[in-house]
């Protein structure tokens, strides 16, 4: 399936000796003009032509492929380039039309872990600040695979990739949310936080903050199902953004007035755990060095703002002066979920033409191993 790529080199040339700044600008001259849209769009036609290839793989059955001596580090590989070419809006949105969206979500049930991990992240990339892919991946019954994955499948990575699909598809997807919240997501995400998978704990803690913000009354909820606590022994996890993200939970309750009383004081025995915890981390930050202080600014806000919303008062910290560090803006601790949401080469085309087409992609794709393509297409 070798194919000839554009002319990389000489396009650079091109382009440097129009644009080195040590020349006045000029007008392209007609031949200059079509060299350079040519080169563009034959790019372009090529990426489009190896997403048709990628989806004519992924419509292959196992058996055929295994059959063609293709192994499953080979599909992985095709899906890694796939994702390469979705990171592109348009990209992604063409993957529906050319029949590719269906296979790859069919790839999130395979037999091989690492091939339903690496389905997912593609999934995740393709929705990623795209409304069009939400609604094309729901109507296309994504959900229900990465739901299925995310609950119950025996490889933890396969878990925590799945997981981070769903919370890309649901972000601002009033629909997704909902439906993540009929199929029991909130008992999902308990169940998550008990996982010893740190990344794990860590994207179930993000999705749950990012939840609340969007659905304050599901306050209600996840302190009917037993949250608070698990939140307390999260606040002690010897990982940072663990416990930053266990705090920010039971802060989100607490400012909550219809959970605000299971996370102070619903009984005498969970509000003295509860301070003895916030004493054990205000004991561990007042012993930081600075530079661990520096690092820790999210969590010193966030044991001083809930101390103060749980006790009425101002923690040892702001006493110590360790809440704010000079040179520090006296802020409320921030809303630090959207960094865990935000696509990577993404936000900036969030509200681009659909009918816009990419005029290049940065790489050449690399070559497809086994399988050519069959005699005849197979039906989409």
């Amino acid at each position: 399936m070798a194919k000839e790529g554009p002319n990389w080199d000489g396009l650079l040339k091109w382009s440097l000796s129009h644009a080195d700044g040590t020349n006045p600008s000029r007008n392209l001259s007609e031949e200059d003009r079509r060299w350079f849209m040519e080169a563009m769009q034959a790019q372009t036609v090529d990426v489009i032509k190896r997403m048709k290839e990628i989806t004519l793989v992924m419509q292959t059955p196992e058996q055929v492929l295994e059959s063609q001596g293709v192994t499953s580090q080979d599909i992985e590989d095709i899906l890694d380039e796939l994702q390469e070419h979705v990171e592109s809006i348009d990209m992604a949105n063409d993957l529906h039309s050319i029949g590719g969206l269906v296979p790859l979500l069919g790839y999130l049930k395979n037999s091989h872990a690492n091939i339903r991990a690496k389905a997912a992240e593609v999934v995740s990339t393709i929705v990623q600040n795209n409304p069009k892919s939400q609604q094309l991946v729901m109507e296309a019954n994504g959900l229900e695979p990465l739901l299925s994955n995310f609950t119950s499948d025996p490889d933890v990575t396969a878990r925590t990739k799945a997981l981070g699909a769903i919370s890309s598809l649901i972000r601002h997807n009033k629909p997704g949310i909902a439906a993540f919240r009929l199929a029991n997501g909130y008992a999902a995400l308990r169940d998550a936080l008990g996982s010893e998978s740190v990344r794990f704990q860590r994207k179930a803690l993000n999705l749950i903050h990012y939840l609340l913000h969007e659905n304050r009354s599901d306050c209600a909820v996840v302190t009917e199902l037993g949250f608070p606590r698990i939140f307390m022994h999260l606040a002690s996890s010897e990982d940072g953004e663990v416990r930053e993200g266990a705090l920010r939970g039971l802060l989100d309750l607490g400012r909550d007035r219809t959970a605000a009383q299971a996370v102070d004081g619903s009984s005498s025995e969970d509000d003295e755990k509860l301070k003895q915890i916030l004493q054990d981390r205000i004991k561990g930050i007042s012993a930081m060095s600075p530079e661990d202080l520096g690092a820790a600014k999210e969590e010193r806000q966030l044991v001083d703002s809930l101390w103060n919303t749980c006790y009425n008062e101002p923690s040892s910290l702001r006493e110590q002066g360790l809440v704010v560090l000079p040179g520090e803006n006296d802020a409320l601790p921030p809303d630090v979920a959207s960094k865990h949401f935000e696509p990577p080469l993404r936000a900036w085309a969030a509200n681009r033409n659909e009918d816009t087409k990419p005029s290049s992609e940065k790489n050449q794709a690399p070559l497809l191993l086994g399988l050519g393509p069959p005699a005849q297409d197979p039906p989409a």
